[in-house]
C-alpha cells in the first residue's frame, strides 16, 4: 500500500512508521481524521505524508491492513479450549480490547477497502467464535434456540455500539468491558 519504488532511507522509513502510527491513533477513534491531522500528530507536513502514501485512502488502507494483521494474530493466541463458557469470557474480552484499539479504523476501512477484503478479515475470527459457539451449544452452555449466524451479528453490533460509547465519552473502556461481556454472555444464555 505504501507508494514505493526503491528502498527508503531510514529517515523515510521513521516517517512512514510515524504517519502510520499516528493515523491508527487518530482513525481509531475518529474514523474522518484529516490528512492534515494526521500529518501534525505524525510531526510531518502534508507534502511528506503525501510523498509516502499518494491519498487518504492509500493511508487507510495501510492502517487497516496493519489492524487486520495484528488482530488476527491476536486473537489466534486466544485460548479457546477448555470449558465453553470460560472460553468465551476469554474471546470477548480480547476481541473488545482489540475493538477498542482498533474501532474507528474498520468504519473508515469500509469506505476504502474492498468489500470482500473486509469480509476475509473477518472470516477467520469468525470460524474460530463459530466453532466455539457451537461446542458449547453441543455441550448445552449457550443457546441453540437462535441461529449461530445471528449470535454472532449480535456480538459484533454489542463490540461496534461499546466502542462507539466509549469515543463519545458515555463510557470508560474498563465501563465498556464489564458491559459487553455481561451483555453478550447473558445473550448466549451462558448456563453458570
Amino acid at each position: 500500500m505504501v507508494t514505493t519504488t526503491s528502498p527508503k532511507r531510514a529517515d523515510a522509513r521513521r516517517n512512514i512508521e510515524s504517519i502510520v502510527d499516528a493515523a491508527t491513533r487518530l482513525l481509531a477513534a475518529d474514523p474522518d481524521a484529516s490528512v492534515q491531522d494526521i500529518a501534525k500528530a505524525a510531526g510531518v507536513g502534508r507534502v511528506t505524508l503525501y510523498g509516502h502514501f499518494d491519498s487518504r485512502a492509500t493511508l487507510v488502507a495501510e492502517v487497516a491492513t496493519r489492524a487486520i494483521a495484528e488482530t488476527d494474530a491476536a486473537l489466534r493466541e486466544v485460548d479457546l479450549g477448555g470449558e465453553p463458557g470460560d472460553a468465551m469470557v476469554r474471546w470477548i474480552d480480547a476481541t473488545w480490547l482489540l475493538t477498542h484499539r482498533f474501532g474507528g479504523i474498520v468504519v473508515a476501512a469500509v469506505d476504502v477497502l474492498p468489500a470482500e477484503q473486509v469480509r476475509l478479515a473477518h472470516e477467520v475470527p469468525e470460524r474460530r467464535v463459530r466453532d466455539l459457539l457451537s461446542r458449547g451449544r453441543d455441550a448445552g452452555v449457550f443457546r441453540s434456540d437462535l441461529p449461530v449466524e445471528w449470535q454472532i451479528a449480535t456480538i459484533h453490533a454489542l463490540l461496534h455500539a461499546a466502542s462507539t460509547e466509549c469515543q463519545r465519552g458515555a463510557l470508560t473502556a474498563d465501563e465498556a468491558a464489564r458491559l459487553v461481556r455481561e451483555t453478550i454472555l447473558a445473550t448466549l444464555h451462558v448456563c453458570r
